[in-house]
């Protein structure tokens, strides 16, 4: 049976910040600018969630679907390490908001950057057993970064955004290498959320884990698929995107350590097989467990749309569990629209002034996780607002009555 995404599409938010104008206000230091390979960053605005963004990104996957084909949706998993309850899923309020059939299992998922790997593996393991013929799955996998402090170097590479993926049997977008599968796990503590407020770390230990876990889980898919080669195989490659600069030195590792290559032709085939997977990585920043969902989309956006190209993918979650997966893109109309659609929303996004970002950043901590009631104020972003949403069908925040969350379409 084939198995794989049917049909993906990206929300990367209706604002944005310029890296560089980030480290100059900041006055971070811009020797480092070039080697973090970010250009901007999403941003939402206080009207806006992991729910939000979620919704916003499905949207349009259920809307080019038919009624019959909507009614064959039968698990919603959300993957996030922003979750707006300790108990509740994410995936409840995404369900409710999208209209689809009460005969369904809503659930999330949680391993850092990895869940979104963990849901789509899921979710194609339940439509391959058939248990429910022609099921499909919808996969939300969206994040919203914890504000990072000011005058760190971490600040520049946090986004927001959501990436939906409807997983069915007949993949229209990606068919996924069906056990093509390699594993790499261990308890490490790289990065972590102790509170909902918090995000902590240290950032060498997280790199050495990565690249480790990238060494490890590609010699695991290699050992189950028989003449896997990292050079050879793949016509692309894309991987989980804290950075640019972070994927850049990984696939230099790689082909030092497995092809020995020079300088040069790591560098041609940087550009050739893992630069498309950054396209629209460097405009939205680290979204977390949707991020390796966003590098394919760069993929798909590339991609000759006349034949199927196969792509390895890496993705790693922090504390940690790893994976190296593969499978092909699907020529035709589906792969080329939904990047397209991509492409146009991140042009058409807002610019904010550094004054703007701060005082977002200000009113999102006077937000904080676990808030009863809330009404939510836009009367700072007016313009802003009218521009972006209004009239736009997006679905935004209103307000939280006795923990309850309250949404509307703009």
């Amino acid at each position: 049976m084939r198995v794989g995404i049917e049909d993906i599409n990206a929300y990367g938010g209706r604002l944005c910040l310029d890296i560089r104008t980030l480290f100059q206000e900041r006055g971070l230091d811009l020797a480092r600018f070039g080697n973090l390979m970010m250009e901007r960053k999403a941003v939402n605005l206080p009207c806006e969630d992991p729910v939000t963004n979620g919704v916003n990104a499905a949207k349009a996957i259920i809307d080019r679907l038919t009624p019959a084909a909507r009614d064959r949706i039968e698990m919603v998993i959300a993957s996030s390490e922003s979750g707006v309850d300790f108990g509740k899923s994410m995936s409840t309020y995404i369900h409710h908001c999208l209209g689809l059939n009460r005969r369904c299992r809503l659930f999330e998922v949680k391993q850092a950057c990895y869940g979104g790997t963990a849901a789509l593996q899921m979710a194609a393991n339940f439509v391959a057993s058939d248990a429910s013929p022609d099921a499909k799955v919808l996969v939300v996998a969206t994040d919203t970064a914890r504000a990072a402090a000011k005058l760190t170097y971490a600040e520049p590479s946090q986004g927001t955004g959501a990436v939906a993926l409807l997983v069915g049997n007949a993949p229209g977008v990606f068919e996924l290498d069906f056990g093509a599968n390699g594993y790499w796990g261990y308890e490490v503590m790289d990065t972590c959320r102790p509170t909902p407020e918090i995000e902590t770390g240290d950032p060498d230990l997280s790199l050495i884990s990565y690249l480790d876990c990238l060494e490890m889980a590609f010699q695991q898919y290699s050992e189950r698929v028989e003449g896997a080669d990292f050079l050879d195989t793949f016509d692309y490659l894309i991987f989980h995107t804290p950075f640019a600069g972070m994927v850049k030195g990984a696939h230099r590792m790689m082909m030092r350590k497995l092809k020995r290559t020079a300088n040069d032709a790591t560098e041609s085939d940087f550009a050739r097989r893992v630069a498309p997977g950054l396209r629209f990585c460097v405009e939205v920043g680290n979204i977390y467990s949707a991020t390796i969902f966003l590098a394919l989309s760069g993929v798909l956006h590339a991609a000759d749309q006349t034949v199927p190209r196969r792509v390895g993918c890496y993705a790693y979650g922090s504390g940690c569990s790893a994976e190296f997966f593969s499978g092909c893109t699907v020529p035709g109309e589906a792969s080329r629209s939904a990047s397209a659609s991509l492409a146009q929303q991140l042009a058409s996004r807002y610019n904010l002034s550094m004054a703007e970002y701060d005082r977002i950043l200000d009113q999102a901590g006077a937000m904080p996780f676990g808030i009863q009631d809330l009404e939510v104020d836009l009367s700072a972003y007016r313009r802003i607002y009218d521009t972006q949403f209004a009239g736009q069908g997006l679905l935004v925040l209103e307000g939280i009555r006795n923990y309850h969350r309250e949404y509307r379409w703009s």
